[in-house]
């Protein structure tokens, strides 16, 4: 049974990571609310990732960074504010876990890490300038410690397209938005939360450990964005 620590597991995709998780790991999740159900192997820590001390954890095998922004707006409205705080939660945040807990890490089975970006850092989606520049970071982030770190700790991300979570509620607010972004993507469909939580399953596994330092886009095809 590897122990696991998730940054945000009480909402979204994160909460869907802790559901595939908890029956078969011991999970640590820290995030400012606590997950909606209790387990024998969840463990809960009421923290804020930019303002809290982390808690002190002697036995650790992967780290999973869940928190992120969906920041849109045209570059005339985006303020430096608006920019600092997507980079904060985005990079900061992963890089004080990541610290944090680096040497107890490098102790562990198989040692993890998975972050979160974004199709939106590739394809130049409009809007999306304050999150794609984090979310950047993020990708730039894993590419530098998978060399830095192996090959004793794989890191790697997961860059999802618009997925069904509270995160994402205001572009998916009414029927007529809903199928604008079905329709953008040639499936025809946008990402479960489930199904982000089955490939960050693969990626934290022994199947998985041969991958390292790669950003894994989790696209139906998006083309264009409009709010």
């Amino acid at each position: 049974m590897k122990t696991i620590v998730i940054v945000g597991g009480s909402k979204g995709i994160g909460k869907a990571i802790v559901g595939n998780l908890v029956d078969s790991h011991k999970v640590i999740n820290l995030s400012r609310s606590a997950p909606e159900y209790t387990h024998g192997n969840l463990t809960h820590y009421n923290v804020d990732i930019l303002k809290d001390d982390l808690p002190e954890i002697t036995a650790l095998d992967a780290i999973v960074y869940c928190p992120g922004s969906i920041n849109l707006k045209p570059i005339s409205r985006l303020s430096l504010e608006d920019f600092r705080e997507d980079f904060e939660i985005n990079v900061i945040g992963a890089v004080k876990a990541i610290q944090k807990y680096l040497e107890v890490l490098k102790k562990g089975q198989y040692p993890s890490v998975l972050l979160f970006s974004t199709v939106a850092s590739k394809l130049g989606m409009p809007y999306h300038a304050s999150i794609a520049t984090a979310k950047s970071g993020v990708e730039g982030l894993v590419k530098s410690l998978g060399a830095e770190l192996a090959p004793t700790i794989r890191i790697n991300a997961i860059a999802p397209t618009v997925t069904d979570t509270e995160l994402a509620s205001k572009l998916l607010r009414n029927e007529k938005m809903i199928e604008n972004i079905k329709e953008r993507h040639p499936l025809k469909k946008f990402l479960d939360p489930k199904e982000v939580a089955g490939m960050a399953e693969f990626l934290l596994s022994e199947k998985a450990s041969s991958i390292s330092g790669q950003i894994f886009e989790m696209d139906y095809g998006i083309v264009t964005f409009k709010i």
